[in-house]
């Protein structure tokens, strides 16, 4: 995945951030939050600059999972979410956790294979 957690946690992320987050444009962004106006709203400065939370962010994630992750369309991702939000949260989540498992584990395979040559 594009995203990796980040254990020095800020209160604000700048679009820039985000897109950064998930190797992605800032216009993609923008179009996200117009075309799930519900899900994505980041709070906006005096200078109408974004500001994303750390709710944002997975709620950005969870939009990228559906639509880049698993191909859905925006029209599929928003019909998901609205029928099976829960289910679909999980099921996001527990591939990550693999995806982090899977991550670990090419490390220490790297690690030993150092060792070993």
């Amino acid at each position: 995945m594009a995203y990796k957690e980040n254990k020095n946690l800020k209160l604000y992320y700048s679009i820039g951030e985000v897109a950064a987050m998930f190797k992605v444009s800032e216009t993609l962004l923008r179009y996200w939050e117009k075309e799930f106006p519900t899900l994505i709203t980041p709070r906006k400065s005096g200078r109408q600059i974004r500001q994303y939370t750390e709710e944002n962010i997975e709620q950005v994630r969870l939009i990228y999972h559906l639509v880049k992750e698993k191909g859905m369309t925006l029209q599929g991702a928003r019909q998901m979410l609205k029928t099976n939000r829960t289910a679909t949260v999980q099921t996001m989540e527990v591939i990550n956790r693999l995806k982090a498992i899977r991550e670990e584990l090419m490390t220490l395979k790297q690690e030993l294979d150092q060792t070993i040559y």
